[in-house]
């Protein structure tokens, strides 16, 4: 009896330790799997010539200050119609 229950806990533990492995090798595949899909994406968009983060913000930054200049005209301009009137 006692041999039984001794195989039966083996088998779960090989079951146990077999899970485990499959776990971490799928895990490594993902790892693997995401680092070259990255890797794609980086030689795909380096082809493109596509702006880099840096160039992005610049721009970004330039384009909110000229909004910000063009409304404080605006404002301005406004208040020089308004009083004219």
């Amino acid at each position: 009896m006692g041999c039984a229950m001794q195989s039966r806990n083996k088998i779960v533990d090989d079951l146990s330790q077999l899970m485990t492995n499959a776990m971490g090798v799928a895990q490594g595949a993902r790892d693997e799997a995401e680092t070259a899909m990255k890797g794609m994406i980086d030689r795909w968009l380096a082809d493109r010539d596509f702006v880099t983060r840096e160039e992005f913000d610049a721009v970004r930054s330039m384009a909110q200050k000229a909004r910000e200049e063009n409304d404080a005209l605006k404002a301005r301009l406004d208040a020089l119609e308004a009083a004219s009137k």
